[in-house]
């Protein structure tokens, strides 16, 4: 591919810091399309789902096509671009990077949501300045209806993506308990892989953009507890001159054991019985993460997020599965 790559997406979405943060660790030439609620530019095509970012790939025919959903672009960018690759070669690792990056972008995101929206602090601060992020040319009495009429409807959905009274404990711990293995791990060796960034540490970054940025709540707990990781994140935003090193070795996957467990601890239980319910019809998940209940309305794709993690694990050789 020669010409620049474009995509649309806004400061406030963590997908596309994740991928913008990609593109400038890669080497890959791009246009970035501020948008965001505003919708596509004229002229470009609309995807399917209204997702950020949204790329806009050429297809055979040469015309634009609006493709979303992070992880499968990744992919399909180390085909269309050589050079500083996120995707490590060794199969075992490369299935454990996909397994974090799912974590960060359907787990780690609950964190996110609920402490944007959960609070009515935070959820003032935010409102505007997602606005703002959209357009900074509207006026201020529009920038407080629409932020005030996208409050409610963000704080309306807090239930879909399992933030309410029951589940806020569960989902403040896990990101806490985060704070700390992703301390250990940066101070130990740089990235959540090795000396070099993978997949999984662009989903992490773009998740901890505006828990470590933007929202008051979670940046107070961060400032607090874990500033390396508010470091890290910051430095994560432009990789350009990154001088790689190595992948983890074999012999080194026990530096991922605990963070392997805390996922094994929330989300593992929460895939498996969201794909239950999903497969039985029901309206909600009803199950039990971390020793607390939880209680959320089903999530369809979450449940192709399992079948893809379990199609990845079937696929690896025995040696690699072992």
């Amino acid at each position: 591919m020669t010409d620049r790559l474009e995509l649309m997406g806004a400061p406030g979405s963590p997908y596309t810091r994740k991928m913008l943060a990609l593109l400038r660790y890669r080497h890959i030439p791009h246009n970035m399309i501020w948008g965001g609620a505003m919708g596509a530019p004229e002229g470009y095509p609309k995807p399917k789902v209204p997702l950020l970012p949204t790329f806009y790939f050429r297809d055979s025919g040469g015309d634009l096509e609006a493709v979303v959903d992070s992880t499968p672009i990744i992919r399909r960018l180390e085909k269309c671009y050589a050079g500083r690759s996120v995707i490590p070669e060794n199969e075992a690792l490369c299935f454990l990077d996909l397994l974090v990056e799912d974590y960060a972008d359907e787990w780690v995101t609950k964190a996110m949501f609920h402490f944007r929206w959960a609070f009515q602090a935070d959820a003032d601060h935010a409102a505007p300045l997602l606005i703002h992020w959209a357009n900074p040319n509207l006026s201020q009495e529009q920038v407080v209806g629409m932020a005030a009429q996208f409050s409610k409807r963000q704080i309306d959905r807090l239930y879909v993506v399992g933030s309410n009274e029951i589940t806020a404990k569960t989902i403040e711990n896990s990101y806490v308990r985060l704070l700390d293995l992703l301390d250990c791990l940066i101070q130990q060796q740089g990235f959540i892989l090795g000396g070099r960034p993978s997949a999984c540490d662009f989903a992490l970054y773009g998740q901890l953009t505006q828990l470590t940025q933007v929202e008051p709540t979670s940046m107070a707990l961060t400032r607090r507890l874990a500033p390396r990781v508010r470091g890290w994140v910051d430095r994560m935003d432009d990789l350009s001159g990154h001088q790689d090193g190595d992948w983890l070795a074999d012999d080194q996957y026990g530096a991922l054991a605990e963070l392997l467990t805390e996922i094994g601890r929330v989300y593992a239980p929460f895939l498996i019985a969201n794909a239950a319910a999903v497969a039985s019809g029901a309206s909600d998940v009803n199950t039990e993460i971390d020793g607390r209940k939880w209680q959320q309305p089903v999530f369809a794709y979450q449940a192709k997020c399992l079948v893809a993690l379990r199609n990845g694990y079937q696929a690896l050789s025995d040696e690699a599965r072992t």
